[in-house]
């Protein structure tokens, strides 16, 4: 039986939103609703253009006969900086000062619907990068990795301080804590990262950049290369960073230690991405 439009719609919509980055072929959608090419283009269409107008995303045309469409997330201006804001001021809330001087940040990242919009945050900037795997470092970086990899449709690698039996022969740097000045080691398997495959570095917080530097050094060794770095969170650090390009949704720009309390404030990520937005509204 031939598919009714509307029940054509809402199932090609959840299958797209369902893979993203990935090329579906308009003959698989015909053969799946027993429907012309011509039906299926139309509703591609509306698809494309209730997309463009909720800027939930591009469902992008691939001409010639191996080509098709392939969805691409995206999340708008207003929408990021509507997110951005409401995380500036959960991050400002009371008691999430923790000795040291870090930020607790588990409850944040530990709720789906805030990980979603991270990962579609950092997926947007990063839509036309070619990314091949998004690097972090166990354990709090985890669940942003993963979201972002899902908006990519790419794997995500886990580094780690100590090795595991499972993860089979590992590949070590030394690196220098910058908040310690202690040395410090990191490792990865050896089947995790294959040569030549364009990095994305993501982490929950950075303070002087050490952790994120020795990842960085890790990609160099696998003969692979860096895409970029993106952070949750940035806090105050005196001394010189050891990652100056970066991105981050959120800046931690005032902590008191006596009173426990800290400010946070929008990162640099709107900044950088203004022209990403302005194409994405035209």
């Amino acid at each position: 039986m031939k598919v009714r439009r509307s029940d054509r719609l809402i199932d090609m919509t959840r299958y797209l939103l369902e893979r993203p980055h990935t090329l579906v072929p308009l003959t698989f959608f015909s053969k799946r609703y027993e429907s012309a090419k011509s039906s299926i283009s139309e509703d591609l269409a509306i698809v494309r253009r209730t997309f463009a107008q909720r800027q939930t995303g591009i469902l992008e045309t691939v001409p010639g006969a191996a080509g098709g469409v392939r969805y691409i997330p995206i999340m708008g201006e207003a929408e990021a900086t509507g997110f951005i804001t409401e995380m500036a001021h959960r991050l400002s809330e009371t008691d999430r000062l923790l000795p040291g001087g870090y930020v607790y940040l588990s409850d944040l990242l530990g709720t789906p619907d805030v990980l979603r919009q991270i990962g579609r945050l950092i997926a947007t900037q990063y839509l036309d990068a070619h990314v091949d795997a998004v690097m972090t470092v166990a354990t709090k970086g985890i669940p942003i990795a993963q979201s972002v990899s899902q908006y990519l449709n790419v794997p995500f690698v886990i580094v780690r301080r100590d090795s595991k039996i499972t993860e089979g022969s590992t590949v070590s740097v030394n690196y220098v804590s910058a908040s310690s000045a202690r040395i410090e080691k990191m490792e990865l398997s050896k089947r995790s990262l294959p040569a030549g495959s364009r990095v994305l570095i993501v982490d929950d917080f950075m303070k002087g950049g050490g952790t994120v530097n020795g990842m960085r050094s890790l990609i160099a060794e696998f003969d692979a290369s860096l895409v970029g770095i993106s952070v949750f969170a940035e806090g105050n650090f005196s001394g010189d960073r050891m990652v100056t390009d970066y991105t981050s949704l959120i800046r931690v720009d005032e902590v008191d230690t006596k009173a426990n309390t800290l400010h946070a404030v929008a990162g640099n990520y709107l900044a950088k991405n203004a022209a990403r937005f302005k194409e994405l509204g035209e």
